[in-house]
Formats: structure tokens, C-alpha cells, sequence
């Protein structure tokens, strides 16, 4: 461990020992609609992280990256081509875009990797549920759910508005307002936050704009609440976000030689490119929320259409001075997705329930998709045009049985019918002269019927502790390789990837602190992953036979007084591949890649109503296995801690603060992507940071 680490763990412990009170605060109840119904956290037999609205604005969590590193095992990775989620041993799938984390906001989803980034500003509360959910959630929640839930308005108008100003030219703007057009009967509200920064790379290559790495991101949402009656209620929200993400946080080198904890962020900070590296992404979305409340029943319904365009260019190998200088690669795509749930739910003697139906519909557009490259002086070119589409149909239930005084069983299921289809053409040209066999036409269709059943058994031993153990199947469905060039069914698809789950766990919630740990182990079968052929100029997505994870997630908190609050989690995990041969190398035995071997944060906070407040917290994460394809095999990257600290002051309906994020400027490698094309990418977290900002409340 280095002096730098040493003392961060080292000030932690003494501010924890240091500070001591006599005085407590009972923690309140902690309402969850985990199961799509409301219910008490303590009574849901699954593991869950909460971080409710003034954990938001205490620690500046602005976007997903930040709810992920309050999650243990849960990580994202890298700052190019979308956000890609790793918890658990489980992995984006690359053809399918979809990560094994689903986010829902109101009912409304985001999966994809070029949208998982919904707005955080009109937050009430953040449930990260732990474990598969797809029973209740769908096909593509494997790992987890993050459930988020926006704010309730009231007939008075009330808001916020905000302002930060940092480091490398850092800035941001929020609002948010809400309020009653007719008392009781109907509501309004409108958010949006603006964000940009220079970053903190600098492109040397002339005529090139020298900001790098600079971010560019707006998102904005509406709403109308309207309550007829006591019982019927519609919610109508819009969301239009736009996001422009430059270059990588990281560099890139045709050296495949060097070993990986050998290469330094700082090496990434004077870059030279020679064509505009970018991806664009523009989100629009509308969902409709009616339900009605009957005696003992409510019905509930959700339909939600999203349409984004995500456009990117790239330099072409990510450097200059080479014999692509000039060339680019290139992925534009567009998605409409209709989605609709009718979900009825209630309560009778004891026993809660819900049941509903399920369809949604994705049409995908890609292309053009493909790269330039000089191939013996002459200007190759592969370009793709391909229409992936997928129909999802599905009927879901659970219930949740009381069992003689202290016990409660959960039983569920979903089965769902999946049918995906493409069609895609491939074009390769010479100095812009077809190329034997091109173009090449693939046409293919698959449909998958699963069954997805979840048994839970709780014991509630006080008011205080509860146990449970439980058992469930995760999914996520197979699909087609959308860079084919040759090849049929067997070359460019791949099959679901399927998962038996087990945890135990139990939860403690005393007067003034809070306890929950958890034991899962996963069983993976036809673990989707993602490898390059014929020298590195084909990748695709691909199955390998057996995985398996394991390990233990802690989290906690303590009020020490009224003001001071100690939290932490810890997660760790074993997870390794068990039959994984890519018919170049086998991987028996290695670690699944992009699973740290633990994740962890700790944090002290001195809370306050008015006056001078402040927290400071830590965030660690272990040593990261990441494939590297060029020389086939596994590499380490180290982990890192890091420290992060804000202190600010309220007075009277302002918030004025300054925050230093990552404060020893420590580093740690988050990407890797490495082909035996001779190039590899190497993605690094950001820097030291540093600002101020101002919030009023109104």
C-alpha cells in the first residue's frame, strides 16, 4: 500500500474514532416498490442499495457513474461507445448494446449503452436492486435493476436551481419546478440540467481543436400529473437529453507489448489525431402512466416510446503520423422502441401480489458502420447497413405468502416469448472498387421462449432482523453479429446467456445504524463475450460455455450523533470463467474481465439543517482482469483509492459549497480494448477535480 493510501485509510479511522456523541437518531422506515408494489425495505427478501435525495445532493451524484460507485460490485467502464456496466461477473453484450443492468425512471427503461445516462435532477429516490430481476423487470435484467423515482409535486409551486463552476473549465446548470395548475386535480413540473467541461487531454495535431476530450451534455423533462378523481390518475412526461462525448479519458498506442501497469494517465494528457473523434447522442422519450384503485385492487397502466440517434466518428487508429492518417471509423444508429406494461396489483390477508403483461417492440437502425484503413497503399473500406429488430411478449406474477407468524414466501415467474430478426448488408471496396464478394447479404431469424421463476423464503426474527434466503434465473437474450462479412447462422449469432442464482442474506436496522449483508453465488451458462478473428479485423460476440461468480456484499451506516453519520459497503468476488476456449487460447480458470476483485466505499458526513456541513468519503476498487486480444491472453490492472471531499454552507434557502473529487490524484486503468490489429485503447478514471457551486431552494 502506498503512503498516500495509507494516509487516506489513516484519516478515516481517526475521524471516525475522534468523533463520539451521546445523543442518537432513530432511523425512519424505508419504503421500496422492489416488487412493484410498496413496501417496507426490511420486508424484501433481496439485497438493495437506497440512496434517497439528500444522499444525492450531499455527495454532488450528478450522473450513473456515481450511483454505480455506491453499489458494491458494480462497476462502469470506460468513456467511449456508450457506458458499459459490469456487477457481478456479468458483462455488456456488444451486439446487443444492452448492459446487464437495466435503469427504469418512472417505469421507463434504459438499457442500451449509448443511453444509460437518464437525468438525476428531479430525484426522490435511487434503488439499486441487487441480483436478477427479471421476473418482474424483464429480459435483459440479469445483474440488476435501478429503479428510479422522481419526485411526487404538491399544490404549492416549489424548485430548485443551481450552479457549479470547476477545474478544466468545468460547468453546470440545473433547475427544477413543480406545482399544481388546478388544486389536487392537476400538476406540473419541468428540469433540465446543462453540463460541459474542456477536459483534460490536449490534442497537438495542428488545425485540430485542442480541447480533446471536451463534454457537451443537456438533459431536460416535463411532466403532467392529473387526479380526476380519488381513485384515477395519468401522468404524462417528455424527455429530451443530448449529449456530444470527445476522444476517450485515456490515449491509445500501437505498442501491445508494454505491460499494462506500466502505462500512466499522464502518458494520455498531450495526445495528436488527426480526424474529429466524437459520438453524438440525442434521446427523446414519452411514457404514460394511468392507474386506478379499486377496493382491494389496483390497475395499473405504463406505455413508453423512446427514439435516440446515436452518431459517432472516430480517427481511425486513433493517432497520427501512420499510413491512416486521414482515414476514420464510423458507427451511426438509430433506435424506436414502444414498450407497454399493464400491471394489476394488491393486498388480501395478509398475501400482496401482482400480475401483469408485457410487449415491447425495437426497431434498430445501423449504418453507415464500418472503417477505413490503408491496406497496401490502397484505401480500404467496410461499411455496414444492418436492421436488427426484436418483439418482446411476456406475462409475469408474484406473491408474497405469510407463513404461520415469522416466515414469508415469495413465489414468481415470467415467461416471455423473444423474436429477433436481421437484415444486413456488408460493402467492402478497394480504392472504392467492389472487393470479391462484397456486397454480402445476411438474413437471419430466432425466436426464444423462456421461464423465469424466483423462490424467496423470509424470517423475520424481530421487528429489527430479518433473514432470507432465495433462488431465481436471470436472462438475457441471445442476438446476431451486426458487423458480419461472411458466414451463416452458426458464424454470426449467439445464445441467451442464462443464470441460476443464490443468495442469502439478512437486515438489521437498529436505532441509530443499519446493517445488510448478503452471500450470492451465480451460476452462468453461454456467458456472452466479445473477441476478434482473422488477425483482429473481425469482432464479434460470441458465447462461452460456463462462468460462475460468488462472494459477499456488505453495507451499512451509523449515526454517531444527531449531525454525524458514518456509511460504508464492501463487495467481494470470486468470478471466473469455467469452459471458455476461443479456439485461439483457453481461459479456464481466469477471471470473468472487467470484475474488480472487490469494490468499496467509506464515508464520513456532518450533517446539517443549517450552518456549515461536510462529508468526506472514499471509494476503492481491486485489481481488474481485462482481455488483451492482441497477445490472447489476460492482463491485471491495479486497482486504486480514491478520496473525495466537500464542505459547504446553508443559509437560509441557499446552499453554497466547493467539493475536491479524487483529492491524491490517484489513477487506475478502466478500459482496455486490444486487438492483434496493433492497436489498443486504454481508458484511465478522471483526474483531480475541483470546484464550487450554490443551490436555492424556492
Amino acid at each position: 500500500m502506498t503512503k498516500t493510501k495509507k494516509l487516506v485509510f489513516g484519516l478515516s479511522i481517526v475521524c471516525a474514532n475522534i468523533l463520539f456523541g451521546d445523543e442518537t437518531v432513530k432511523l425512519d422506515d424505508v419504503t421500496v416498490s422492489a416488487n412493484k408494489i410498496e413496501e417496507n425495505i426490511k420486508d424484501v427478501p433481496q439485497s438493495i442499495t437506497v440512496i434517497d435525495e439528500e444522499i444525492v445532493q450531499e455527495k454532488g451524484i450528478k450522473t450513473i457513474n456515481d450511483v454505480v460507485k455506491e453499489v458494491p460490485n458494480m462497476i462502469t467502464n470506460g468513456s467511449n461507445n456508450g457506458v458499459q456496466t459490469s456487477f457481478r461477473g456479468l458483462n455488456l453484450s456488444m451486439f446487443t448494446s444492452n448492459n446487464p443492468v437495466v435503469i427504469y425512471v418512472d417505469g421507463v427503461p434504459y438499457y442500451d449503452r449509448y443511453d444509460f445516462d437518464p437525468s438525476l435532477a428531479d430525484v426522490a429516490q435511487v434503488e439499486v436492486l441487487r441480483g436478477p430481476q427479471g421476473t418482474l423487470y424483464g429480459k435483459d435484467a440479469i445483474g440488476a435493476v435501478i429503479n428510479i423515482i422522481t419526485k411526487t409535486p404538491s399544490n404549492e409551486w416549489h424548485g430548485n436551481i443551481g450552479a457549479e463552476y470547476g477545474n478544466y473549465n468545468y460547468m453546470q446548470s440545473t433547475f427544477n419546478v413543480s406545482g399544481a395548475l388546478i388544486e389536487n386535480k392537476l400538476f406540473a413540473g419541468i428540469n433540465g440540467s446543462f453540463e460541459k467541461d474542456d477536459g483534460w487531454i490536449t490534442n497537438h495535431y495542428p488545425g485540430m481543436k485542442s480541447n480533446a476530450d471536451e463534454d457537451r451534455e443537456r438533459k431536460t423533462s416535463a411532466f403532467l400529473l392529473f387526479k380526476p378523481t380519488d381513485r384515477l390518475s395519468g401522468k404524462l412526461t417528455v424527455t429530451d437529453n443530448y449529449s456530444k462525448i470527445n476522444w476517450i479519458d485515456g490515449l491509445n498506442t500501437a505498442d501491445t507489448t508494454t505491460p499494462i501497469n506500466s502505462i500512466k494517465r499522464d502518458s494520455a494528457k498531450n495526445a495528436s489525431f488527426d480526424m474529429p473523434t466524437y459520438e453524438k447522442v440525442k434521446v427523446k422519450s414519452q411514457s404514460l402512466n394511468l392507474s386506478y384503485d379499486f377496493d382491494n385492487v389496483k390497475i395499473e397502466s405504463t406505455t413508453t416510446h423512446k427514439n435516440f440517434d446515436a452518431d459517432g466518428d472516430f480517427d481511425g487508429d486513433y493517432i497520427s503520423g501512420t499510413a491512416n492518417d486521414g482515414l476514420r471509423m464510423f458507427d451511426y444508429t438509430n433506435m424506436d422502441t414502444w414498450t407497454q406494461e399493464i400491471k394489476l396489483s394488491g393486498k388480501y390477508n395478509g398475501i400482496k401480489w401482482v400480475a401483469g403483461v408485457y410487449a415491447d417492440d425495437e426497431q434498430r437502425e445501423i449504418g453507415p458502420f464500418g472503417q477505413e484503413m490503408n491496406m497496401m497503399g490502397s484505401v480500404y473500406v467496410a461499411d455496414v447497413y444492418a436492421k436488427p429488430n426484436s418483439k418482446t411478449q411476456a406475462v409475469f406474477g408474484q406473491t408474497m405468502i405469510p407463513l404461520m407468524e415469522k416466515f414469508e414466501l415469495t413465489l414468481g415467474g415470467r415467461y416471455q416469448k423473444i423474436k429477433k430478426d436481421i437484415d444486413l448488408t456488408t460493402y467492402q471496396t478497394l480504392d472504392e472498387a467492389a472487393m470479391p464478394g462484397s456486397p454480402f447479404n445476411y438474413k437471419d431469424e430466432k425466436t426464444w421462449n423462456t421461464f423465469l421463476p424466483k423462490v424467496a423464503l423470509a424470517y423475520k426474527y424481530s421487528d429489527s432482523l430479518t433473514t432470507y434466503a432465495s433462488v431465481s434465473k436471470g436472462y438475457m437474450p441471445g442476438g446476431f453479429n451486426s458487423f458480419a462479412m461472411s458466414g451463416g447462422t452458426e458464424e454470426n449469432s449467439f445464445e441467451p446467456q442464462k443464470s441460476t442464482n443464490y443468495e442469502v442474506g439478512m437486515k438489521y436496522t437498529g436505532d441509530n445504524y443499519l446493517l445488510n449483508v448478503s452471500v450470492f453465488r451465480m451460476n452462468i451458462e453461454d456467458i456472452h463475450i466479445y473477441k476478434a478473428i482473422s488477425g483482429g479485423t473481425i469482432f464479434l460476440t460470441d458465447n462461452a460455455k460456463k462462468a460462475h461468480s460468488q462472494g459477499i456484499e456488505i453495507d451499512g451506516k451509523y449515526f454517531l450523533t444527531d449531525n454525524i453519520e458514518l456509511s460504508g459497503a464492501i463487495g467481494l468476488i470470486d468470478a471466473k470463467y469455467d469452459d471458455y476456449d476461443t479456439g485461439v487460447a483457453v481461459y479456464d480458470g481466469e477471471r470473468i474481465e472487467n470484475t474488480p476483485r472487490y469494490t468499496a466505499n467509506l464515508g464520513i458526513a456532518y450533517v446539517a439543517e443549517r450552518g456549515i456541513y461536510g462529508r468526506f468519503d472514499i471509494y476503492a476498487r481491486g485489481e481488474t482482469n481485462y482481455f488483451d486480444g492482441a497477445n490472447n491472453t489476460m492482463v491485471t490492472a491495479n486497482g486504486a483509492i480514491i478520496s473525495n471531499l466537500k464542505v459547504g454552507y446553508k443559509i437560509e434557502d441557499w446552499d453554497i459549497y466547493g467539493y475536491v473529487k479524487n483529492i491524491t490524484n490517484e489513477e487506475y486503468i478502466n478500459l482496455l480494448s486490444s486487438s492483434s490489429a496493433g492497436m489498443q485503447r486504454v481508458g484511465f478514471n478522471e483526474p483531480r477535480t475541483f470546484g464550487v457551486g450554490a443551490r436555492y431552494k424556492f
